[in-house]
């Protein structure tokens, strides 16, 4: 669902096309405590950065795992929010907070069971 979508950006009015390409674990590229995902917006590079603890933190919450499909569907999500919201301009990196991911999650989640046919 936000692995491969188009968004409206505030600011232009116009459609960007967002694409997920990788995910990497941040400690060994930035030597951060997080897990980076690569996407292309409209043909250009920028990265979502979510942090390791909210791993854990969700699993204490609600005992369920976050998957790495479920990871790239909360980073797209988010994505799609800045863009749309206007935070978005010309920024390359995003690093979310725990609470901003378990927030993102949590949204992400309910729109993929929303989407789900009944």
């Amino acid at each position: 669902m936000f692995e491969n979508f188009t968004v409206t950006d505030r600011w232009t009015r116009k459609p960007v096309h967002c694409v997920y390409q990788a995910m990497i674990v941040a400690i060994a590229t930035r030597h951060a405590d997080a897990v980076d995902f690569k996407f292309l917006v409209n043909g250009k590079t920028v990265w979502v950065a979510l942090p390791h603890p909210a791993w854990v933190e969700y699993k204490k919450r609600t005992g369920k795992l976050i998957t790495d499909s479920l990871a790239v569907e909360v980073a797209g999500h988010y994505l799609k929010t800045a863009l749309e919201s206007g935070e978005g301009v010309g920024r390359e990196m995003y690093s979310l907070t725990v609470e901003e991911t378990l927030k993102h999650l949590d949204a992400a989640v309910a729109e993929m069971e929303a989407a789900q046919p009944a």
